[in-house]
């Protein structure tokens, strides 16, 4: 075997990300996450009801943070996968790729949508409002916005294969809004208070709170994981479908 021939060989990475390899795989994967993901949603849950303080001012609406900080953070978490699939749509043509693109868009829109949702809720006895044209608020929804504009993208051409070029662009240049959502409580007045989890002097809420919250996005981002994972399994056996289809309308025509 030559050196050109050797280098050619793909590695373990690609051989386990090609759609084919992909399926059989992932199949193990979803029925334990989805019972891991259960597990954690009724530790968080019984912790977050049970084990966690009312505020003095919200009583028990405070209880909103563990939802409404996780779908958030996922929000997100959603669009840099999507913009690394992106990446490796058009660098490395991967035929995975733009399926985990596809199969992110969704829902990352629902988590997003979630996350305004329940931020409203928490801001009205917060703030007194529902809503407010702060930078954290309005890049989120700019973030929902691009969200649907890539579903729509991608619904608009038959040819999957066109569109996830096209849509690869558009993911990476809406990138730009996720340093604006994370550093605008940094750069404008904002409602929002600052980093209080993740800071230089640690976390900066009692025990009892920041338990909830972390089993909460852990359970949350496991959920993310279970439904990107079968919705990817759905896109590729949709693919193969249409393929088929195609092929057999071609031989019937000959």
């Amino acid at each position: 075997m030559t050196l050109d021939a050797t280098a050619r060989k793909p590695n373990w990475f690609s051989r386990l990300a090609h759609p084919g390899q992909f399926l059989n795989w992932s199949r193990l994967l979803v029925v334990p996450l989805a019972a891991l993901t259960a597990l954690l949603f009724a530790v968080g849950l019984w912790f977050a009801f049970f084990n966690s303080p009312e505020d003095y001012q919200m009583g028990d609406m405070v209880r909103v943070m563990y939802v409404h900080v996780p779908t958030a953070w996922l929000s997100q978490f959603v669009y840099g996968l999507m913009a690394v699939s992106a990446l490796g749509a058009l660098v490395w043509r991967h035929p995975l790729a733009d399926v985990a693109n596809k199969a992110a868009a969704p829902l990352g829109a629902v988590f997003t949508a979630l996350a305004l949702y329940t931020g409203a809720l928490w801001g009205r006895p917060t703030w007194g409002t529902f809503w407010e044209w702060d930078g954290r608020m309005t890049s989120t929804l700019i973030l929902l916005l691009i969200y649907l504009g890539i579903i729509v993208l991608w619904r608009a051409f038959d040819d999957q294969l066109r569109a996830g070029r096209i849509v690869a662009i558009v993911t990476l240049v809406g990138a730009i809004n996720i340093p604006v959502i994370k550093f605008s409580v940094d750069w404008w007045n904002t409602l929002h208070q600052p980093a209080s989890v993740f800071t230089a002097e640690g976390p900066k809420m009692p025990l009892s709170i920041l338990t909830p919250l972390l089993v909460m996005t852990l359970a949350f981002t496991l959920l993310f994981l279970t439904l990107h994972v079968v919705s990817m399994r759905t896109e590729i056996f949709r693919r193969r479908a249409e393929t088929m289809s195609r092929q057999a309308a071609l031989s019937g025509g000959q």
